[in-house]
């Protein structure tokens, strides 16, 4: 190690450094993201999701975790934040017209996909988005190029998909980066969990009207049935209430029919049954029973 005539040592060999941290090869980073399912590790194939943090999986995979939860090992640390399958969305690609059907480089596969705006490929070379509204994907650049404000909107945020033509918030954050930086994932999870909290809130409203709703149509139809109850009597009422007002009711027609016996006939010519011909009467008569009676 030298002072033996033979070497002479230098900082290299007399002083421990601390070994460099390995870092993964940036072209495998990105072929894992934008080729392969984020959670199965399998290739990416149709239908595609994706969530919030902008994330690829096959869709088939999510199911599987979603069903089991132990077929993965490392989902939580993955796709944790995914509590069932409305937290993604369902990815509307273009397909890439020049991809040949054998990949010739298995490290640097083809794109399977496009920008239907700038026909670039998606191969994770260019920044990528997809509107949460529709699901449609753009490259970031063809769409912030392309789009504009509706004409017929009154808030300047809201515009038109270019490929189906349905409406989208950008201020509502329907426009979500596909596998962000992680300063941007930062934010996008912030967004997330705002967009929760906020639907959580209107949930919870929800449930309370509509608690209240059942419960006054609870309390109208219980008035009703009262109000129906003590109208008349029911049939699984008891005998004695029964007879009672059987009783009642014969009592009533028995002092209609005795007061009308007493009736003096002017009086009685006031109740003719129905049907029958009404007295004609003349100019002398009409009105004297009125004035007289």
């Amino acid at each position: 190690m030298g002072n033996d005539g033979g070497s002479i040592p230098d900082r290299r060999d007399l002083v421990r450094t601390k070994p460099k941290a390995e870092q993964a090869d940036k072209n495998n980073q990105i072929i894992a993201q934008w080729f392969f399912c984020a959670l199965s590790k399998r290739p990416l194939q149709e239908p595609i999701v994706s969530c919030g943090l902008g994330k690829l999986y096959n869709k088939d995979a999510l199911l599987e975790h979603l069903l089991g939860k132990v077929v993965y090992g490392d989902a939580e640390q993955i796709c944790g934040h995914i509590e069932s399958i409305k937290d993604v969305k369902t990815l509307k690609f273009t397909r890439n017209p020049a991809k040949p059907i054998a990949d010739p480089d298995p490290t640097r596969p083809n794109a399977s996909f496009i920008c239907p705006l700038t026909l670039k490929e998606m191969s994770g070379t260019h920044p990528f988005v997809y509107l949460a509204s529709c699901g449609c994907v753009f490259s970031s650049a063809g769409l912030r190029a392309l789009a504009s404000p509706s004409a017929s909107s009154d808030q300047p945020e809201q515009r038109l998909c270019p490929n189906c033509a349905k409406k989208y918030d950008k201020a509502a954050g329907d426009i979500r980066t596909i596998n962000p930086a992680p300063e941007e994932q930062e934010r996008m999870r912030a967004e997330m969990d705002a967009r929760r909290a906020v639907a959580s809130v209107k949930t919870k409203k929800k449930r309370k009207a509509d608690t209240a709703s059942t419960s006054a149509e609870a309390a109208e139809s219980d008035a009703k049935k009262a109000r129906s109850a003590a109208n008349a009597p029911s049939a699984n009422a008891p005998s004695s209430v029964v007879a009672v007002a059987r009783s009642v009711t014969k009592s009533l027609e028995a002092e209609e029919k005795k007061r009308k016996e007493h009736m003096s006939a002017a009086v009685a010519s006031l109740y003719k049954p129905k049907g029958q011909a009404a007295r004609k009467e003349t100019f002398t008569t009409m009105g004297t029973f009125t004035r007289y009676a």
